[in-house]
C-alpha cells in the first residue's frame, strides 16, 4: 500500500504535470508503476532519477535503510514498468546493472546527487542502480494500425523483434563466454541481470497478448465463424504449448543471477521455435478476417454514439 505521503506526491505530479512542491521543490521526478512480487498488483511510487544519455537512473536507496526498496523487489520480478515524466507516459525495462557497470553509473548518479554517497554509507548493503530502458521503436514496425489485422501484425513484429533481441543478446553472452575459455578460466557465471530482465519483460507481454486473444478476441470471431472451430481450438493448443515453454523460461530465471547458460539456450531455442510456428499460423489464418474490422474498434451497433 502506498502511503498516504507518496500517494499525495503521486496526486501532485499527476495534476500539475510533473511539478511538486513541499521537500521536493524543484526537484525532478517520475512516477514508477510496478507490478508487486507477490500480489500481482500495480504500485506506484515517486522517485528521483539521473539522466545517462538516453536512459533514467533510479536507485534503490530506501533513505540508507538496511533493506531495498519494495519497488526494487517488483522489478525484479516483473521487470515491465511504467514510467511517467512530465506529462509523458511510457513502458519500460527496468534492468540493475552490475557490477563495474553498477559502480560506475553509481559515480555518475552522485556526482549528480551527492546526498546518494550518504544514503550508501548509512547502510552496508550495496544500493542498487536500476536503467529504465525504453524499448527501441522497432525498424518495420507500423506506428498506426487501420484495422485489427494490422494491429496483430503490429503486436506479432514487436514480439519477433523482443524475442530476436533477447536471443542476439544469448549469443553475444556465449561468444564472450568462448573467447575466455580455457585451463584458466574462471566458473561458468550466470547469464546476469541484463539477459534475465529483458527475458522476463518478454514473457510478461507475451503472456499478456496471449491471454487477451484467448478471452476476447478469439471468443468473439468463433461466434461469428463458426467454419473456423478447428482454427481456434489449434490456436488455443498452441498458446498452451507456448505457454508450457515460457513456464520453463521463468523457471530458470527465478534465481537472481544463477540460471544454467546451456539450459536457458535450449529452452530459448524451443520457444523461438514453437512461436515462430505459431504466430506464422495465426497471420495465415487470421489476418483476411481481421483486415475487414476496423481499428480501433468502434461502439456496439445500436448504442447511436
Amino acid at each position: 500500500m502506498p502511503t498516504p505521503f507518496n500517494q499525495s506526491v503521486v496526486e501532485e505530479f499527476r495534476a500539475n504535470g510533473g511539478k511538486v512542491g513541499g521537500p521536493f521543490e524543484g526537484v525532478e521526478l517520475l512516477l514508477l508503476t510496478t507490478t508487486g512480487a507477490k500480489s500481482g498488483k500495480e504500485h506506484t511510487t515517486p522517485l528521483g532519477f539521473v539522466r545517462d544519455g538516453d536512459l533514467l537512473l533510479i536507485v534503490g536507496s530506501n533513505l540508507g535503510a538496511p533493506r531495498h526498496p519494495d519497488w526494487y523487489h517488483n522489478v525484479l520480478a516483473h521487470p515491465s514498468v511504467r514510467v511517467e515524466l512530465g506529462v509523458e507516459e511510457f513502458q519500460a525495462v527496468a534492468v540493475p546493472a552490475e557490477g563495474e557497470r553498477r559502480d560506475l553509473l553509481f559515480e555518475r548518479v552522485v556526482a549528480a546527487e551527492p546526498g546518494y554517497a550518504d544514503y550508501q554509507e548509512r547502510t552496508t548493503r550495496l544500493l542498487p542502480v536500476v536503467a529504465l530502458e525504453r524499448p527501441a521503436h522497432e525498424a518495420g514496425i507500423p506506428t498506426e494500425a487501420g484495422n485489427f489485422a494490422e494491429k496483430m501484425t503490429q503486436v506479432h513484429l514487436w514480439l519477433r523483434g523482443q524475442l530476436r533481441h533477447v536471443r542476439d543478446e544469448t549469443d553475444a553472452y556465449f561468444a564472450a563466454l568462448a573467447a575466455h575459455q580455457g585451463p584458466e578460466a574462471p566458473p561458468v557465471p550466470g547469464l546476469g541481470l541484463r539477459i534475465r530482465q529483458h527475458c522476463l519483460a518478454f514473457c510478461d507481454a507475451l503472456a499478456f497478448h496471449h491471454t487477451s486473444e484467448d478471452a476476447h478476441l478469439f471468443p468473439v470471431m468463433a461466434g461469428h465463424h463458426p467454419e473456423l472451430r478447428d482454427t481456434f481450438e489449434r490456436l488455443a493448443e498452441e498458446h498452451r504449448e507456448v505457454a508450457r515453454v515460457q513456464g520453463g523460461l521463468v523457471a530458470l530465471l527465478a534465481g537472481i543471477g544463477d540460471a544454467d547458460p546451456e539450459a536457458f539456450r535450449t529452452e530459448l531455442a524451443r520457444m523461438s521455435a514453437e512461436l515462430t510456428r505459431h504466430l506464422d499460423f495465426e497471420e495465415e489464418a487470421l489476418l483476411p478476417i481481421l483486415a475487414r474490422l476496423p481499428w480501433p474498434p468502434g461502439p456496439p451497433a445500436g448504442t447511436g454514439e
